[in-house]
């Protein structure tokens, strides 16, 4: 999308003809299409009219993924041409070793969220129940272990957990494919029950008209086991 040479009819029709190709091998099929892109001020052009060229093309309900600073900002992010609006709930701060939790961060999402008063387009909620691991050495960070399970990490004598959440190597050591090596620390940023709960009554009092759906990033079996059951109900009946 930053490609101020690019021909965006034409990638509307290929990605228009991948998606078909999916759905027909896997016999789906599908009333809605939803398009993930973090837009910004450099690409908003580009992507706006990708936006209308697929909703012509592939003749279905769109709907897009909203970050919290387009939503504050709209007038100048814009809007795309869509149904319906997903909010991405979730990545709202600095991945950094002296932050709290990337992920959510209450106070960051405070600056934004009486802004969704004024949105004009229609929103669903998508809230997070992943985690990750911050991957650390000598101070930098090397990357974002994804699905890291803190019970075998417990288990691990290879690794020591020095604070709530951190979690040091103490010999190097391979451990789900990654290379840790000694002194390199991990972070571990996860969504608890009450954050979930706290997310819902603050997304719940801002916004006009309640969503039409509540998605959770993302259900798989990994991280369907850190919750209760009964938690997603209650999460929506907040709404």
């Amino acid at each position: 999308m930053l490609d101020k040479n690019l021909n965006v009819i034409d990638l509307a029709q290929k990605t228009d003809s991948f998606i078909k190709q999916i759905n027909s091998k896997n016999n789906i099929s599908v009333q809605e299409i939803q398009i993930d892109c973090d837009w910004t001020l450099e690409s908003k052009d580009n992507y706006l009219r990708f936006i209308d060229a697929f909703k012509k093309i592939s003749s279905k309900k769109l709907s897009a993924t909203i970050r919290l600073h387009q939503i504050k900002y709209f007038e100048k992010t814009k809007i795309p041409n869509v149904e319906r609006g997903v909010l991405m709930y979730y990545n709202m701060g600095k991945i950094a070793s002296d932050s709290l939790n990337s992920i959510y961060d209450r106070n960051i999402a405070k600056r934004y969220l009486s802004s969704l008063q004024n949105y004009p387009l229609p929103i669903n909620i998508a809230l997070p129940i992943y985690s990750w691991g911050v991957h650390i050495r000598d101070g930098k960070i090397i990357g974002l272990r994804n699905k890291i399970d803190v019970n075998k990490l417990k288990n691990n004598n290879s690794f020591v957990s020095t604070k709530e959440n951190w979690f040091t190597v103490k010999k190097s050591i391979f451990a789900e494919g990654v290379f840790y090596k000694e002194n390199d620390q991990l972070k571990i940023e996860s969504i608890s029950k009450d954050d979930l709960l706290e997310m819902a009554d603050d997304l719940e009092e801002n916004t006009i008209q309640n969503p039409k759906e509540i998605i959770f990033y993302d259900l798989d079996e990994f991280n369907l086991k850190n919750y209760e059951k009964d938690l997603f109900k209650e999460v929506i009946d907040c709404f």
